[in-house]
């Protein structure tokens, strides 16, 4: 199995920039099928990979992924499962592993991130070499849709915090749709210490901190249509305590 994906990544590193999607996974039957759709819709021109790490749903999302590879191929829908929920940083860690692609692109399952935006992150990369480019929802062409008045201040009152304490260089810290170059991505995650969701903030901090060259596209954030959220008052309390930690350590 590894010898294989080995030859497949060779094959496609032969070719012109190809992109690796990670998505993780947790419950999200009602969403995956319908963001694959999306993503082969925007992407037609594009060589790419979805790399599905799900991390044992138990609501069926990796029997939908099996019928998708049937209908895309195994060689562009790859499903890396784990047993349990074990963090989003291991989950694009143990995507990294499975990639082929010179890029790779990090988006959430549950429709919050719109595909629509991928060609103006893949073209804004193009345009500048940027080593990263981060979708934010905090400049003039971005915002949120579907948060209620409280999640909003919630979210806004955490990034001007961290901006504040950190200045990182980038206008929304929290948010998870981005793209990397592959070797950037690399060297970044391996000096990364969290697990959950500082995991997103840590990322771009010691990203800055290297010097990368960042660049932003405004995007606007759609509250899921389907299932519940999984942001929760202790991932807050975790994010306080990261802010810290990154004070303190970067």
């Amino acid at each position: 199995m590894e010898e294989e994906e080995e030859q497949q990544q060779q094959q496609k590193k032969g070719k012109k920039k190809y992109y690796s999607i990670i998505v993780p996974t947790y419950n999200e039957r009602l969403n995956i099928a319908l963001l694959v759709y999306l993503i082969f819709k925007h992407l037609r021109d594009v060589d790419f990979e979805i790399i599905v790490v799900d991390d044992g749903s138990p609501d069926g999302t990796q029997e939908v992924v099996k019928q998708l590879q049937e209908v895309y191929g195994e060689d562009r829908i790859l499903l890396r499962a784990r047993p349990r929920k074990m963090g989003l940083g291991t989950a694009y860690s143990h995507g990294l592993k499975h990639a082929s692609g010179d890029f790779i692109i990090i988006m959430d399952a549950d429709l919050s991130h719109h595909p629509k935006y991928l060609p103006s992150f893949i073209r804004k990369q193009q345009e500048t070499g940027a080593s990263i480019v981060t979708g934010t929802r905090y400049v003039r062409g971005g915002g949120v849709h579907g948060w209620n008045l409280m999640r909003k201040l919630t979210s806004r009152g955490a990034n001007v915090l961290a901006q504040t304490l950190l200045w990182p260089g980038v206008s929304d810290l929290t948010g998870s749709f981005r793209l990397y170059q592959r070797s950037v991505l690399e060297d970044v995650i391996n000096s990364c210490v969290s697990k959950g969701y500082v995991f997103q903030m840590e990322m771009i901090v010691r990203a800055s901190r290297k010097g990368y060259h960042i660049e932003e596209v405004p995007v606007t954030f759609v509250d899921r249509v389907f299932g519940s959220s999984k942001l929760g008052g202790s991932e807050i309390v975790e994010y306080l305590k990261g802010l810290v930690y990154l004070l303190l350590t970067t």
